[in-house]
């Protein structure tokens, strides 16, 4: 079993497989109260254990209680410094509190520490194509006096090319969305759909393009493409229908995707099932059902009593 360092002293990461499949379910199920609290009977007896606090930290994460996400990841980064998904973790813990706070100069600050860690999960990791990705589309979006700039994206494209060919084609149409080169962006995210193993990922990367561009019928186009390539009615179906909801366009169809991702065998930590639910909620009580709405609400709270419920159109996992 490998040995970390945490305060200066040598000890175990003690979870067991076994504890950690059954944790990592409950993620991809959305069951964030039964995974707290197998996670907080590992860590009573274990606290030195850096996986137990990494998944904690996705948990909160999926919860929205950044600061408790921030807390566990940075225990994960100490215990086993190495691990470059744990430094991941950490900076998109960073970044959605800094997403989610009014102070501007608070927001800069935790932006550099963004920064920071995704470059230091590529730097343990250079063929880590989640880091990568989440690391360019911070440079893009990011000012260069936050730690970003087009041209820190660039060269991380060029990495990016040898990890995952797929993303850094989305990468490239980001940096052209940043350079203002709107043809050139969107011809990169058409050549992204011909090469991409998943499509529907990709016409729903497209789809949030038209978006920024305020081109909603081109978005509700590609999120039915984007749906209607999904055949395991997985967490695509979520981001066509969130796509849907931010064109207001179309609510009925968007119910009947999400209600369909929660009937799938496909659910995942990239939509967790309890946020899905609450906005299938939102939808239904726009819809005047609010008995529906409830019932659904209900479900929340029987997946993850500590979810904080974002507003209307927010996005649910910036930076992934």
């Amino acid at each position: 079993m490998p040995v970390a360092t945490f305060a200066g002293a040598s000890v175990m990461l003690a979870m067991s497989a076994s504890a950690a499949r059954s944790v990592r379910r409950d993620l991809d199920l959305g069951r964030a109260d039964s995974a707290l609290q197998q996670l907080s009977t590992v860590l009573a007896r274990t606290p030195s254990d850096a996986e137990a606090h990494n998944l904690r930290c996705r948990v909160y994460y999926e919860e929205r209680q950044w600061d408790e996400a921030i807390a566990d990841c940075q225990a994960a980064t100490l215990l086993d410094p190495g691990n470059s998904d744990d430094h991941l973790w950490l900076g998109r813990a960073y970044g959605q509190k800094a997403a989610n706070i009014a102070s501007r100069l608070a927001a800069y600050k935790l932006a550099r520490k963004v920064a920071s860690e995704f470059q230091e999960a590529v730097r343990l990791d250079p063929g880590n194509a989640a880091a990568l990705s989440d690391l360019g589309e911070f440079d893009v979006s990011a000012p260069f006096v936050a730690g970003g700039g087009l041209i820190r994206a660039q060269a991380v494209l060029e990495q990016l090319r040898t990890a995952n060919p797929d993303d850094a084609l989305i990468l490239q149409a980001r940096i052209a969305e940043g350079k203002k080169d709107f043809a050139a962006a969107e011809a990169d995210y058409r050549a992204a759909i011909a090469q991409a193993k998943n499509p529907a990922n990709a016409w729903l990367d497209m789809a949030s393009f038209y978006l920024r561009e305020g081109r909603q019928d081109d978005a509700v186009a590609a999120a039915y493409n984007g749906a209607a390539l999904d055949h395991q009615h997985g967490p695509a179906l979520v981001r066509a229908a969130t796509d849907l909801c931010q064109a207001d366009r179309d609510p009925r169809t968007a119910i009947r995707w999400l209600s369909e991702y929660l009937d799938s065998q496909a659910e995942s930590e990239d939509a967790p099932a309890f946020a899905v639910h609450a906005q299938l909620a939102r939808l239904l009580e726009n819809q005047g059902d609010a008995q529906a709405a409830q019932q659904q609400l209900a479900e929340v709270h029987a997946l993850a009593s500590g979810y904080q419920v974002p507003p209307p159109h927010s996005s649910a996992r910036a930076g992934r």
